[in-house]
């Protein structure tokens, strides 16, 4: 499949748009989602890792989303992800599955059937598909797309299926190279990044590490540069990510 992609030149949509081949950014694959998205008439998608049964966030495990932090929020506040059908599932199966969230919401033993259906509904996300996909090591994720529209046919899914399972071998491919850019980061370039994600300042980095706010910022622009990011705050996400702070 990894070999398949990289011979091809672009892949088609249902609209007559074309997945270009050349996706190597998290924000090339954030737009193909979107491409998806759009194509097949959904309003939202999320990249996952599979919960789990000791996680209860379901924003601890969203790889990508264009679901509305309102809505993460109020989903992991009222403890949805426990006794949820779909992710119930998802630890389960290895093949695609559609979901309706106003009938598969009516199994959940824990009396937040309604409002699970009524979160899902206001956002819009009332239908829709999970696919599961896993990388070369095994690790499962998955990708869902959710909406209003009608139930997906056998050859929507079929070829969502597939353009699935593309996108997150080049999600993967990503994460590859980033983490091998994420071993060259020094200690001290480290070090800032997790004081960056604790909230604290370039003066009081500064003042903490012994170090002048020149010498802080000079870590972290390196530290910005090695994991691809444009900015403090994406380059803290992708540290996080890739485990290099906590």
């Amino acid at each position: 499949m990894g070999d398949l992609s990289r011979d091809m030149t672009s892949l088609a949509l249902p609209t007559g748009a074309q997945l270009p081949s050349e996706l190597t950014r998290e924000d090339d694959l954030r737009e193909a989602f979107c491409q998806v998205m759009d194509a097949y008439g959904f309003d939202g998608y999320v990249v996952m890792n599979v919960p789990g049964k000791e996680t209860r966030a379901l924003s601890e495990v969203i790889v990508m989303t264009n679901w509305s932090k309102r809505f993460l929020r109020a989903y992991d506040s009222a403890c949805i992800m426990q006794g949820s059908p779909v992710i119930e599932r998802l630890r389960r199966s290895t093949v695609p599955f559609t979901y309706d969230a106003r009938i598969d919401n009516c199994s959940r033993d824990d009396g937040k059937t309604t409002a699970a259906t009524e979160l899902f509904e206001r956002e819009g996300l009332s239908r829709g598909l999970y696919i599961p996909v896993h990388d070369v090591n095994g690790h499962r994720g998955a990708i869902g797309f959710g909406g209003s529209r009608a139930p997906v046919t056998a050859q929507e899914m079929s070829e969502l299926t597939f353009l699935a399972g593309y996108l997150f071998g080049r999600l993967c491919e990503i994460g590859s190279r980033r983490g091998r850019k994420a071993g060259l980061l020094s200690r001290r370039e480290i070090e800032c990044l997790n004081w960056a994600a604790a909230g604290k300042t370039t003066t009081e980095m500064a003042r903490i590490l012994d170090l002048s706010e020149y010498t802080v910022n000079h870590y972290l622009s390196r530290a910005t540069r090695k994991l691809d990011s444009v900015n403090r705050v994406q380059t803290i996400a992708k540290a996080l990510r890739a485990g290099l702070i906590n």
